[in-house]
C-alpha cells in the first residue's frame, strides 16, 4: 500500500511538473495564427511559427502573434464597414460611387519579414500598421485603375471585369515590398448621380432596343429562308408524288397488260402474237420492259411482255377446258364401271340360282334352312302309323330340298 501511495505521488508531482515546464516553456499558436520569434540574441527567426506548440524561454524568446486570414477591406455603406464606398470620376468625366471589398493577407511564410519592418505594430485605432498601409495602397490604385473606365464601361460587364483583374494586378504589385497579397477586386454595386441614372436607363433601353430590333431583323431573315425551304420541299413532295404517281400507273399497266398492242382479247391471243413477232421487235420490247421494271434485260421473261391479265386469262381459259374433259372422262368411266358392275352382277345371280337349282344347291338350301328350324320344347305326335313325321329323316330332308 505504501509503494501505491508512493507512486501516485510521484504521478501527480511529475504531470503538475509537465504542466508547469509546457506552460514557461513552450508557446501555443492558435489554427488562425502565425507566430514570429523575437530572440534577444540573434534578432527576428527568419521562418514563421505555424499552429501548435512551439519552445519559447522567458526573458530570451518573444512569440508575436499575428492574423494568418484574409482581413476586408469594403468600401461599403455598410454599417459595419469603417471605410465608405469609393467616388471615382470616369473618363467621360461623370461621378460614380463604387461599393468594392478587397480580401488581403500577408504572404505565407513572410510574417516574419512583417516583423522585421515592424508593421506589425498597431496604430491608435486598434489596427496593425501593415493593415493601414494596405488600406491607403488599396485607395490609390482603384481610384487610378477604376477611372480608365467610362460611364457605360462601369455597366459592361466584361469592361468591368478586365478592370478588376487590371487593378489586382497593380495592387498586387504595390503590395509586394509590403509582403501582402490580395485575393481580388470584388466590385459589389455601381451608382451614378440620380439624373445621369434615368439617363444611362434610357442609353441602355435604346440599346437593347437595338438589339432587338436586329434580332427581330434576323429572325425575319431565318423564318423567311426557312419558308422558303419549306415550299421549296413541300413543291419538290408534289412533283416526286406526280412522278411516283406516273411511274406507278405505267408500272401497274405494264405488270397487268404487258407490252403488246392487243386488238383480240381472247385468251393466249398474246401469247400466239408474241410467238409470231419478229426476234429483234422481241428484243426491243425486252429492253424496254427492262427500263421500265429497273431489272436487267437478261431476266425479262415472256411472262414480263405478255402481261398478269392475260397469264392469268390464260390460267384461266386452260383451268376450265381441263376441268370440262376431266369431267366428261370421268361421267363416261362412272357410266362404263356401273355397266361392268351390272354384268357382273347380273352373271353372278344367274351363275349362283343354276348352282342352287342343282341337287347339291338343292342340300346346300336345306342346310341352311334347316339351322334355322327350331322346334317347341314339347312335341306332340300323332300319326297314322304310330310314328312321328320328323323321324322319318330320309322323308324328312327330301322335303326340304323340294324333291317331293
Amino acid at each position: 500500500m505504501k509503494a501505491l501511495i508512493t507512486l501516485s505521488k510521484v504521478v501527480v508531482i511529475g504531470a503538475i511538473l509537465l504542466w508547469v515546464v509546457s506552460a514557461i516553456f513552450t508557446t501555443t499558436i492558435a489554427p488562425n495564427e502565425v507566430g514570429v520569434r523575437t530572440s534577444a540574441m540573434s534578432g527576428v527567426l527568419e521562418e514563421d511559427l505555424g499552429p501548435g506548440w512551439h519552445s519559447s524561454f522567458p526573458g530570451i524568446h518573444k512569440v508575436t502573434r499575428l492574423p494568418s486570414s484574409y482581413f476586408m477591406l469594403d468600401y461599403t455603406n455598410d454599417d459595419q464597414s469603417p471605410l465608405a464606398p469609393l467616388v471615382v470620376r470616369t473618363k467621360d468625366n461623370n461621378t460614380v460611387e463604387i461599393e468594392v471589398s478587397v480580401p488581403v493577407r500577408i504572404k505565407p511564410g513572410h510574417a516574419h519579414k512583417v516583423v522585421e519592418v515592424g508593421n506589425h505594430a498597431k496604430d491608435g485605432d486598434g489596427r496593425y500598421r501593415y493593415q493601414r498601409l494596405a488600406e491607403e495602397n488599396v485607395t490609390s490604385v482603384l481610384r487610378e485603375e477604376m477611372a480608365s473606365l467610362d460611364s457605360v464601361g462601369f455597366y459592361s460587364t466584361d469592361r468591368r471585369l478586365a478592370a478588376s483583374a487590371k487593378a489586382l494586378e497593380m495592387l498586387n504589385k504595390q503590395l509586394a515590398p509590403m509582403d501582402l497579397e490580395a485575393e481580388a477586386v470584388l466590385v459589389r454595386s455601381v451608382s451614378f448621380r440620380a439624373e445621369y441614372e434615368k439617363q444611362l436607363q434610357q442609353i441602355q433601353l435604346n440599346e437593347q432596343n437595338k438589339l432587338l430590333d436586329a434580332a427581330s431583323q434576323k429572325l425575319a431573315g431565318v423564318q423567311q429562308s426557312l419558308d422558303n425551304y419549306h415550299q421549296g420541299t413541300l413543291a419538290q413532295v408534289s412533283a416526286r408524288t406526280q412522278d411516283w404517281v406516273k411511274r406507278r400507273a405505267e408500272l401497274e399497266r405494264a405488270y397487268q397488260v404487258g407490252l403488246l398492242a392487243l386488238e383480240d382479247a381472247t385468251p393466249g391471243a398474246a401469247r400466239a402474237k408474241l410467238a409470231a413477232l419478229p426476234a429483234a421487235e422481241v428484243e426491243a420490247l425486252r429492253t424496254q420492259a427492262a427500263g421500265i421494271f429497273g431489272v436487267d434485260v437478261t431476266s425479262v421473261s415472256d411472262a414480263y411482255l405478255i402481261g398478269i391479265n392475260n397469264i392469268q386469262a390464260e390460267t384461266l381459259e386452260y383451268k376450265q377446258r381441263v376441268m370440262s374433259s376431266a369431267d366428261a372422262i370421268e361421267e363416261r368411266l362412272k357410266a362404263e364401271g356401273e355397266a361392268m358392275v351390272a354384268q357382273v352382277q347380273g352373271e353372278y345371280e344367274n351363275r349362283l340360282n343354276g348352282l342352287l337349282g342343282t341337287p347339291a344347291g338343292r342340300a346346300y338350301v336345306a342346310y341352311e334352312a334347316a339351322a334355322n328350324v327350331k322346334f317347341a320344347d314339347t312335341l306332340t305326335f300323332s300319326s297314322a302309323d304310330g310314328l312321328p313325321t320328323v323321324l322319318r329323316l330320309r322323308q324328312f330332308a327330301e322335303q326340304f330340298m323340294g324333291g317331293r
